[in-house]
């Protein structure tokens, strides 16, 4: 009220783009939007038959993607749960949408926790969505107007979305590094969404938002050529040792394709033959050749 001037009891439709603006703004998201076309599907299928519809917004709260029940449309366009509305919290206030992108965290806003009056009925669970600098992009929502939705289940739809949120992060990542060799740095549940790209000469060149605040990576220190073993030593043993032995399968069946070659070796894998002899030295490979 104080901040943006809104008035709790004001019973207007939810604020909306034309078409040319929503074109524009799914445009700008496409590469998001093209990552979580699978996850979209699948959290859909977990939640659409019990009344709800699941929303992927940009960073500015507006729903750029859906998935929903045709028999529910009318509802939610009703409601504004649809492409082109606009769920920031400068226009609707407190709401799962807008207050999620604020406060960047996931969340539930159930029912009268809703700032506007009209939008009570609603009960809405959300989780932040980041792109493949670990910038905030969107976020991910799942929304419901059923009188009957017990805040238990709420909870259950939550879990949901915060792992969809995370798979959604992940394909997006490995989107963005078709070349990389991608290695989760942490070895536990909660750190599956810690990715690091690595290129052939064992550089980072990119980090998930998890993985930059796990590891302590930001984007100077990857100009900077960092490399991925020393980032991971910060982490777990285990983590540094799947790197080393994916290292070493690599060099080995360079090695096999060009007979035990090793300049025939060296130039398949871009480097020079005394680079590949460091390697096989350091990776306790035999080099007969």
């Amino acid at each position: 009220m104080a901040l943006h001037g809104l008035d709790p009891a004001e019973r207007g439709r939810a604020e909306t783009l034309t078409e040319i603006q929503l074109r524009e703004v799914q445009q700008a998201m496409e590469p998001l939007t093209r990552a979580a076309q699978s996850a979209l599907d699948r959290l859909f299928l977990a939640v659409g038959d019990t009344g709800c519809c699941v929303l992927l917004t940009n960073a500015q709260g507006v729903p750029v993607d859906r998935r929903g029940a045709q028999a529910d449309d009318e509802t939610f366009h009703r409601w504004g749960l649809w492409q082109g509305a606009v769920w920031s919290e400068a226009v609707e206030g407190t709401n799962g949408i807008g207050t999620c992108l604020a406060e960047h965290r996931p969340l539930t806003i159930h029912k009268d926790q809703h700032f506007h009056t009209r939008n009570i009925a609603l009960s809405c669970s959300t989780a932040p969505i980041h792109d493949h600098l670990g910038r905030l992009a969107g976020a991910l929502d799942v929304s419901s107007a059923r009188a009957d939705l017990t805040e238990g289940f709420v909870g259950l739809i939550a879990a949901a979305v915060a792992d969809a949120a995370r798979t959604i992060e992940s394909q997006a990542f490995r989107q963005a590094f078709p070349e990389a060799r991608i290695v989760l740095a942490g070895d536990s549940e909660r750190s599956t969404a810690a990715l690091i790209a690595v290129d052939r000469h064992d550089l980072v060149v990119g980090a998930t938002r998890a993985a930059r605040m796990a590891l302590r990576i930001d984007d100077a220190r990857i100009a900077a050529q960092l490399p991925a073993v020393d980032v991971l030593a910060l982490s777990s043993d285990g983590a540094e040792a799947e790197l080393i032995e994916a290292e070493r399968g690599v060099v080995r069946r360079a090695l096999a394709r060009s007979s035990g070659n090793v300049s025939a070796a060296a130039r398949a894998l871009g480097v020079s033959r005394a680079t590949l002899h460091r390697k096989l030295h350091r990776l306790g490979l035999t080099d007969s050749h």
